[in-house]
């Protein structure tokens, strides 16, 4: 695990599963533009919330890339999951604004909600082909430039697959400058 702290904001990469964060107050789901449920991290969050979660999402659809929008976690350990629509990598562009707004809005999502915690997958790494190591600086340098304006976001994790993106994430985390 890679941890620090930013102006009262802790930042922390662990190696897990996204659906095991029990101490978070939201965890993002790397959604589908219908969010609807699927493969990767969005079919591990649906399988363990259940369908309560594809009917709540049902009239939020469609989103567009860089958008975020949150939901009720129903059987998640979660209270809440915010939804991000990430850039398919080589087709949604600038790709790298998309993957910046998706981590800013969901911010703004958990601001507006006055939560606590939020726990991220890596966005649009999966089937949506964008390379770890410019997403990773992208997501880590995103949230390190919010922290400053955080008010009630207090702790922010990054939730990687592999060992080889926990390491990725967090070298990115530690030569990020405040």
């Amino acid at each position: 695990m890679t941890s620090r702290t930013i102006v009262g904001v802790t930042i922390e990469c662990i190696q897990g599963d996204i659906v095991d964060q029990l101490d978070m107050d939201a965890v993002v789901n790397a959604a589908n533009v219908q969010l609807a449920p699927g493969g990767g991290v969005a079919g591990a969050i649906h399988r363990v919330a259940g369908p309560g979660l594809a009917r709540e999402c049902a009239p939020l659809a469609p989103i567009r890339p860089g958008e975020a929008v949150i939901s009720g976690g129903h059987d998640l350990p979660n209270p809440h999951v915010i939804h991000c629509l990430g850039p398919v990598y080589g087709m949604d562009e600038p790709a790298d604004e998309l993957l910046a707004a998706c981590y800013r809005n969901a911010l703004a999502r958990a601001e507006e909600t006055g939560l606590g915690s939020v726990a991220f997958p890596s966005i649009s790494t999966g089937a949506f082909g964008y390379p770890v190591e410019p997403a990773a600086k992208i997501a880590i340098d995103t949230v390190v430039d919010a922290a400053p304006s955080l008010k009630t976001v207090q702790r922010l994790r990054f939730v990687l697959h592999s060992e080889s993106d926990l390491g990725i994430y967090g070298r990115a985390l530690e030569g990020s400058s405040v």
